[in-house]
């Protein structure tokens, strides 16, 4: 069995935050676990750019490693700064940057 890689998510959001400036669509996203049905994802967004609204996993939360951004769920919008860490409901939500954000995915799939 191989050791674990440590990870440095302050290297990590930096690199995919330089990633989504440069794309057009201001977003930039790598699976950074999958391991059975644990998914984390690091997702970076331009001030402005959404992920429109979608179907939650049966588990999830985001962890905002760097700016601001506001998780919508059934019309309610939940602002998160840097350092929070929020339960996404098992409902459709969208998720909203309102300053170049970089965020953290853990979900649980089937």
């Amino acid at each position: 069995m191989a050791d674990p890689v440590a990870v440095d998510l302050a290297v990590l959001a930096a690199e995919h935050a330089a990633k989504a400036a440069a794309s057009p669509h201001g977003r930039s996203a790598h699976l950074l676990l999958h391991d059975g049905v644990l998914r984390q994802t690091v997702i970076a967004l331009t001030a402005g750019s959404a992920l429109d609204e979608h179907n939650a996993p049966p588990a999830a939360s985001l962890q905002v490693l760097r700016g601001r951004v506001s998780l919508t769920v059934a019309g309610a919008r939940h602002e998160l700064v840097t350092g929070q860490l929020q339960v996404i409901p098992q409902v459709r939500h969208g998720l909203l940057a309102h300053e170049d954000s970089v965020v953290l995915l853990t979900a649980v799939t089937n």
